[in-house]
């Protein structure tokens, strides 16, 4: 089976902001929805938008349906694989993200009580924010079914993990070059230092395990 996942990220990072760019989500997410398989797409610079009043409400929306996808791939991990290494990295990531989620929840309705229920994005064409369509939540999860229990299982997970935490690099740092909460920048932060040092640690696994 051929591996990879919805690239989102890659050179510029994320990108929820033109309407272009919401088409190029719904794509992705209509191109990827039913298969069994993982597929790169083309990256595009797409941001979370400008440093404004409703950044964290958008960096938020984000970054909880990011985390989401995260916990739903180590859940399956923890099914499928049969690594110690891999199921106690599937617990740590289940464990830390839905603290997070819980987190993000309880900031969301408390700084934004007026926002809609649904996930937000910006459309720089409209200057205004829109809600999420399935097909944009979709893809901003980027998460995959990762296939059978088999000898190539491990594999998948490790090279759909390491471009999901990727993507999560992308947001965090944006978030602390325009977000001026105190308690977005520390998870943030968190995000960061915690995310960057599993992608080392599975690209090591990756190297060792599958060294071609």
């Amino acid at each position: 089976m051929r591996l990879t996942v919805w690239a989102l990220i890659l050179a510029g990072g994320f990108v929820l902001g033109a309407s272009w760019a919401g088409r190029e989500l719904e794509a992705t997410a209509h191109e990827s929805k039913g298969k069994g398989e993982l597929s790169i797409h083309r990256a595009h610079q797409i941001s979370l938008g400008p440093a404004d009043e409703s950044f964290d409400l958008r960096f938020l929306d984000a970054m909880i349906l990011h985390h989401e996808g995260a916990v739903s791939m180590a859940a399956e991990a923890l099914q499928k694989s049969r690594r110690r290494e891999i199921r106690q990295l599937a617990k740590d990531i289940m464990a830390a993200q839905s603290q997070e989620i819980k987190q993000m929840q309880g900031w969301r309705l408390s700084w934004y009580p007026q926002a809609p229920r649904d996930p937000v994005m910006g459309h720089e064409e409209m200057g205004h924010q829109m809600a999420m369509t399935p097909e944009m939540a979709a893809a901003m999860r980027m998460d995959t079914n990762l296939g059978s229990a088999d000898p190539e299982f491990d594999l998948r997970f490790l090279q759909a993990m390491i471009q999901h935490h990727e993507g999560a690099l992308v947001m965090a740092r944006e978030a602390l070059e325009k977000s001026k909460r105190l308690e977005i920048r520390q998870l943030a932060t968190a995000i960061v230092t915690t995310q960057q040092a599993e992608i080392e640690q599975m690209r090591a696994w990756q190297k060792r395990w599958y060294p071609q």
